[in-house]
């Protein structure tokens, strides 16, 4: 399993941020995929989750109506469209396999939420 996340960044709160998730090495388009993200001292906090087909998400209340989950199984990409972004959304985020915190990760991308 190799995934790979690109997109984040710094971005001033009410901003919006794109993140992208490269996949391969496993049967992509039959897995449930995931973004996690883990803030510094903190926890991993599953974000949302989305079903092989696309069809079905699950998105945690503290994001839900920012955050968009959606793939693109023709080209094994996993994407996280945040949108008026706070201060706490600021983390480490992660592409991940499976439903909730889900398995095996990418190495992350940082994205800073800050005035």
């Amino acid at each position: 399993v190799q995934l790979v996340e690109s997109g984040g960044g710094s971005v001033t709160p009410g901003g919006s941020i794109r993140l992208s998730c490269m996949a391969s090495g496993f049967d992509f388009r039959s897995n449930a995929m995931s973004w996690v993200r883990q803030a510094p001292g903190k926890g991993p906090e599953g974000v949302s989750s989305l079903t092989p087909d696309g069809s079905y998400s699950k998105t945690s209340d503290s994001v839900k109506g920012r955050f968009t989950i959606s793939r693109d199984n023709a080209e094994n990409r996993l994407y996280l469209q945040m949108d008026n972004l706070r201060v706490e959304d600021t983390a480490m985020y992660y592409c991940a396999e499976g439903w909730g915190k889900g398995g095996a990760r990418g190495p992350g991308t940082q994205v800073t939420v800050t005035t």
